[in-house]
C-alpha cells in the first residue's frame, strides 16, 4: 500500500500532477457549491468550452494556454450576464447563443492554424500529467486569488444565492458581486481545465458540491465538505490513472461520480 502511494512520487511530472490535483480537487468544489445552490451548472459548461478560443490563441502565439484563457473566461462570463440584461433573453438562451459561437470559432482557429498542431483529445479530456512547473504556478496564483474574492464577498453571495428577491432590491451591488462570481467561476473552470478537460471539468465543478449538499446542511461545512471530497476524487483518480494506464480527467471525474452514487445510495436507505 505504501508502495502505492509513494512510487509514483519518484517522478517530477507526478509531483507536480499530485499539486495540480490537489488544487482542482479544492477550488473547484468551493466554487462548486455556489453553482449548485444558484443552479448555475449549465453556465459552468458553457465557460469550460466558451475557454477554447483562447487556449488556441495561446498555442499560437506561444504562451501558456491557461494564461490566453483566462480573459477569454472571464469576457464571456461578463458577456453573459451583459446579454441578459440587454437583451431581455433569459440566462439558458444567453448561454446556449454564447457557448456555441465561442466553441466554433476555437475549432475554426484550429483547423485553419498552419502553425500548430493540437491534440484535441488532451484539450477535451485533460493532461494533468503533462502539467509544467509554469502551469502550476498559475494556478496556485489563481487559487489565492478566488479563496480571497470568495472570503470576502461570502456575505453577498450567500444573500443573492439564498434570497434572490431581496438582493435585487439591493441593486447595483449585488450585480457588481456577480460579475465578480462569474470571473472567478471562469478562473476555476481554466484550472480545472489542465486536470479533467473541457468536457470532465464540469464533474469536479458540480459532482463534489452536489455530493456536499446531501450531506451538511449548513453552507459553510458544505463548502469544507465539498473542497475534501473533491480533493480525494482528484487524488484518488490521479493514482488510479497512473497505476492502471488510464485517462486522469476520466478517472477523477468516476471517482467523484462514485461518491456521489454511495451517498445517494446511503441516504435512501437510511430511515425517514
Amino acid at each position: 500500500m505504501i508502495d502505492f502511494i509513494v512510487a509514483p512520487l519518484e517522478y517530477g511530472f507526478m509531483v507536480r500532477a499530485l499539486i495540480g490535483s490537489v488544487l482542482v480537487g479544492v477550488m473547484c468544489p468551493l466554487v462548486g457549491a455556489y453553482v449548485v445552490t444558484r443552479n448555475l451548472a449549465f453556465i459552468g459548461d458553457a465557460l469550460a468550452h466558451a475557454v477554447l478560443p483562447g487556449m488556441v490563441l495561446g498555442f499560437m502565439v506561444g504562451i501558456n494556454p491557461a494564461i490566453a484563457a483566462v480573459p477569454t473566461g472571464i469576457s464571456v462570463a461578463v458577456l453573459i450576464r451583459t446579454l441578459s440584461r440587454r437583451a431581455g433573453l433569459s440566462s439558458d438562451t444567453s448561454i446556449g447563443i454564447l457557448f456555441a459561437t465561442t466553441f466554433a470559432l476555437g475549432l475554426v482557429m484550429l483547423s485553419t492554424s498552419t502553425t500548430i498542431r493540437i491534440n484535441i483529445e488532451d484539450l477535451l479530456l485533460g493532461q494533468i500529467l503533462a502539467i509544467s512547473p509554469t502551469g502550476i504556478y498559475i494556478a496556485l496564483g489563481i487559487t489565492v486569488m478566488v479563496i480571497l474574492g470568495l472570503f470576502t464577498l461570502h456575505h453577498w453571495l450567500l444573500f443573492a444565492s439564498f434570497d434572490p428577491v431581496a438582493s435585487q432590491v439591493v441593486g447595483a451591488r449585488t450585480s457588481v458581486v456577480d460579475y465578480v462570481f462569474l470571473a472567478m467561476l471562469a478562473l476555476v473552470i481554466v484550472i480545472g481545465i489542465q486536470a479533467a478537460g473541457i468536457i470532465l471539468v464540469m464533474a469536479m465543478l458540480v459532482t463534489p458540491a452536489a455530493t456536499a449538499f446531501l450531506l451538511v446542511r449548513r453552507f459553510a461545512p458544505m463548502m469544507m465538505v465539498a473542497a475534501a471530497l473533491g480533493t480525494v476524487a482528484a487524488v484518488t483518480g490521479l493514482y488510479i490513472s497512473y497505476h492502471f494506464n488510464l485517462p486522469a480527467g476520466p478517472a477523477m471525474a468516476l471517482v467523484g461520480s462514485g461518491i456521489f452514487v454511495l451517498v445517494v445510495s446511503f441516504r435512501r436507505r437510511s430511515p425517514a
